[in-house]
């Protein structure tokens, strides 16, 4: 999952990188921005805060994972996350599993986030190159990959400017993997059920 950002990254702002057990210290907050942010299409998530920390302690639980989150002052604005892909949840290991792909070699990104008024100042790109030098220091890892939500082009909800990320994340040498797909299950804006979304995978060699 991934948000764009042009020109050069806003100094105004102050990052902050926790690592493993550290994420203890930000759960509240970040699954308050996941929920915000995961809101809005494609995503159109209707969260809660039970879910969101008891899915973030796989970071916590990861010796390995690492975030980046950026504040305005005291309130988060943005956050990405990455973590080995040994270290995820089965249905994001299934389809490399299925593939043949030797998953001590994968990193997984997990999300980038912003508010929208903090978008386009950079932040989007740094979250990328901040993951993958992380996942460079441990010089095991060969591969790093992300996922993407696939709603339907005339699906009701889709904003008429809403864009695809498409070009940004090909920009920065990822290429769409249609043989890596899976599903995500999250109740729908006004829902209470959760339902199978589609996912599609993302990689680029590191």
């Amino acid at each position: 999952m991934g948000v764009a950002g042009a020109g050069s990254v806003s100094q105004l702002l102050t990052p902050k990188r926790v690592t493993g057990g550290e994420f203890r210290s930000v759960l509240d907050d970040l699954a308050a921005l996941r929920i915000t942010v995961f809101r809005d299409f494609p995503y159109l998530y209707e969260g809660s805060m039970d879910y969101e920390k008891t899915y973030l302690n796989t970071y916590v639980r990861s010796e390995r994972s690492m975030g980046l989150l950026v504040y305005d002052g005291v309130r988060l604005v943005g956050a990405t996350t990455c973590l080995p892909l040994t270290d995820e949840t089965d249905e994001v290991q299934a389809p490399f599993r299925a593939a043949g792909y030797d998953l001590t070699s994968v990193f997984y990104f997990g999300e980038s986030l912003l508010l929208p008024a903090y978008r386009g100042s950079g932040w989007g790109k740094r979250f990328f190159e901040e993951r993958e030098a992380h996942a460079r220091r441990f010089g095991t890892y060969r591969l790093t990959c992300f996922c993407a939500v696939q709603r339907p082009t005339d699906h009701p909800l889709r904003p008429a400017t809403y864009r695809p990320l498409d070009v940004f994340w090909g920009s920065l040498g990822y290429r769409k993997a249609p043989e890596l797909t899976t599903a995500f299950y999250w109740p729908d804006l006004g829902e209470q059920q959760s339902t199978p979304k589609p996912m599609v995978f993302w990689t680029r060699a590191l």
